[in-house]
């Protein structure tokens, strides 16, 4: 008989186990057996959950995608007209959200929407809400906030990039720093 509340449990395990292994990889060249092994359960457990590899690692951009939205949620309330932008910003190099792990995820994330629908699907309406959440915090500080917030996104993304490809701990606050040096040019 299946334990009462373990379904959750585990599906949070798996989902933390596989960003954890796609980290230290580097790469989807993990399997469903270490994934599960990380979290401790057997692999017939994960394909019940999950059904394949790419599920599981679907499941794992969800999170990350809520988290990042739940930190830039919590930074909104009552931050003036250049709140919004930072919240958005600060969410995206905050520890929680630019540590190896997530950012590997988000590499391996891209590679994967190029073959997968559902991957591709899910990384177009990413774009799409910080695009469009980019220009409403940019409306009030900008007369072209369409073309900045574009930047911005491939500014992040390029920062992403950099600190998946350097050794060592990642720097939220360096790559934040690139960001608003970047901001304080075009909004003088």
């Amino acid at each position: 008989m299946p334990k009462l509340g373990a379904e959750p449990i585990r599906k949070a395990a798996l989902i933390n186990a596989a960003i954890t292994e796609i980290g230290r990889a580097g790469s989807l060249d993990v399997t469903v057996a270490q994934i599960a092994r990380a979290a401790g359960m057997s692999p017939a457990l994960a394909h019940h959950y999950f059904g394949s590899k790419e599920q599981i690692f679907l499941a794992a951009m969800r999170h990350i995608l809520t988290t990042y939205g739940k930190s830039v949620r919590e930074a909104l309330p009552g931050n003036g007209p250049r709140g919004r932008l930072d919240a958005i910003l600060n969410a995206s190099f905050a520890p929680l959200n630019f540590r190896r792990e997530v950012i590997s995820a988000w590499l391996n994330f891209y590679a994967l929407a190029l073959l997968n629908n559902q991957a591709e699907r899910l990384l177009r309406v990413y774009h799409c809400r910080l695009r469009s959440n980019l220009i409403v915090a940019l409306e009030p500080l900008t007369g072209h906030p369409a073309d900045i917030a574009d930047t911005l996104g491939a500014l992040i993304d390029g920062v992403y990039l950099r600190a998946v490809l350097t050794r060592g701990p990642t720097d939220g606050a360096a790559a934040l720093n690139v960001i608003n040096d970047y901001l304080e040019e075009v909004l003088k």
